[in-house]
């Protein structure tokens, strides 16, 4: 592989840049990280989203049953995987959660939790069995895995604590709270998935009829949960899909779904997100559909919240379970329907599903090889 990359690196004055680019379009996603450090060009290629979503190999979720993980790429065609990860206990049992956080995805297990990059087949495992993960960020200075401290949140009925992936110390945050936030005690979350921007995870908190965004700072001394802002639109019934996701890199969009209605509503924040001030952020409707006979998105036999994505800003896009348990791809645009799958290969009812965008950031080096030593 490296005679192959220096001989592309020494012609590549002589191939067009169009050439290059689809040649390593093809190329095993595993063996794409070391070509970043060939030129400049070549790393810009391989860090711009476009030739990720353009890739052979992208893919836009990821399903999780019991001993099997899938991916689902839609272009031009819904085309599922099996996907080889390796998680102790996969093959036992289905996992708890499954959350795509920042540039990882997680799948949380009865004794702990496994860190993965799917697209390098990567897998790193944390052991917690009295604990449940909740999400993963970092901190760093330009967003770059090499430099990023990486740690991911846990909770119990004892209250929520903090793991550093590069030392594998555990901070409690306590049980405390105040009057002007949750402090390190923590809300309840609406959700598990979790959104991170800018060294800080976000997620929805509901009470009542009234939605609010929580965040948890990952640097140390002020780690610890605080009121964002309030989201206006709210929930008018438990079933109600309200779910978080980042908005062409640093905004937020929620997808709303009432249960009663069935009428779906994409807000997005209309400005830059600030993740230190929240009393500015405004709300406005990006998409709406109301379209005759369609389903709920959060089945009533098994709640769980649908994932999504929003297509080139035309397009939505969403993945749930049906009232049997079939997972499902909707695609919808100008207030239509524009085609609905079945995902008739994964087999077992009630998978669990997360958006999950490919990326070349691996696990760091050192949990991966300690998570070897000891699984």
């Amino acid at each position: 592989m490296e005679k192959h990359t220096s001989e592309m690196a020494a012609h590549e004055d002589q191939l067009p840049w169009e050439l290059i680019e689809e040649i390593l379009s093809r190329v095993s996603p595993k063996y794409l990280v070391p070509f970043r450090v060939v030129c400049k060009r070549w790393k810009a290629i391989l860090d711009d989203k476009t030739f990720i979503n353009n890739h052979k190999e992208t893919f836009r979720f990821i399903l999780a049953t019991k001993s099997k993980i899938y991916s689902v790429s839609m272009d031009p065609k819904i085309l599922v995987r099996e996907l080889s990860l390796d998680i102790p206990g996969l093959e036992a049992q289905k996992p708890k959660k499954l959350v795509s956080c920042d540039e990882f995805l997680i799948c949380s297990m009865d004794k702990g939790a496994a860190v993965c990059n799917p697209w390098l087949k990567q897998t790193t495992w944390i052991s917690e069995p009295s604990f449940r993960f909740y999400g993963i960020g970092h901190r760093d200075s330009n967003n770059r895995s090499e430099e990023s401290v990486y740690k991911t949140i846990w909770n119990s009925t004892t209250g929520w604590k903090i793991h550093d992936l590069a030392s594998g110390t555990w901070i409690d945050m306590g049980s405390e709270s105040s009057d002007s936030n949750q402090g390190k005690k923590g809300p309840k979350m609406h959700s598990t998935s979790g959104v991170f921007l800018n060294g800080t995870l976000f997620w929805i908190v509901t009470s009542d009829e009234t939605a609010f965004l929580y965040c948890i700072l990952l640097d140390f001394p002020t780690e610890g949960f605080y009121l964002y802002c309030e989201i206006p639109f709210g929930m008018s019934h438990a079933l109600d899909a309200l779910v978080l996701r980042l908005f062409n890199g640093n905004r937020f969009s929620v997808l709303k779904q009432c249960y009663v209605t069935k009428k779906i509503e994409i807000w997005v924040t209309k400005n830059k997100v600030n993740v230190e001030d929240g009393r500015d952020v405004v709300w406005m409707n990006f998409m709406t559909f109301s379209i005759p006979n369609f389903p709920g998105l959060v089945p009533f036999a098994y709640p769980q919240q649908p994932s999504y994505f929003i297509h080139k800003n035309e397009r939505l896009v969403v993945c749930f379970c049906d009232e049997s348990g079939k997972a499902w791809i909707y695609v919808m645009a100008e207030n239509k329907l524009i085609d609905k799958v079945k995902i008739e290969s994964v087999v077992d009812p009630w998978p669990l599903h997360c958006t999950y965008f490919p990326n070349l950031v691996s696990v760091p080096q050192g949990l991966r090889d300690e998570a070897k030593s000891e699984v």
